[in-house]
């Protein structure tokens, strides 16, 4: 799938996938949200908002109120590839959250997914 196909996605396509993969392994949705906004300074109500529209998966971060300064400090590979590495500032941006998901999914703690320790 190419970078503009991932972008114009819904968001509220998207959004469901990263709960329900949470939900499998145990966490909440409530923990997927708290990802969410540390990531990108979004808050509940404005999630909810953008999962009744139409915002793309592109325009969600592109609007991101504030995009946290510790995302930077996430490392790692998801599908395949260093998110660290990753060119497209968009597609990192969207990588970000794809590596944080998979960690809450892997068990990890929130306080280490979120970059809380020193």
């Amino acid at each position: 799938m190419t970078n503009e196909k991932i972008f114009q996605m819904p968001f509220s396509k998207i959004y469901p996938l990263l709960v329900a993969k949470a939900l499998k392994k145990g966490r909440t949705a409530d923990e997927v949200q708290e990802i969410v906004t540390w990531l990108t300074g979004y808050d509940a109500s404005d999630i909810e908002q953008m999962l009744s529209d139409a915002t793309t998966y592109g325009t969600f971060f592109q609007k991101a109120p504030k995009l946290n300064p510790n995302r930077k400090r996430i490392k790692g590979t998801i599908c395949g590839v260093r998110v660290e590495k990753i060119e497209d500032p968009l597609m990192q941006e969207i990588r970000y959250l794809d590596k944080l998901i998979d960690e809450l999914a892997k068990g990890k703690a929130i306080e280490k997914i979120l970059r809380k320790e020193n």
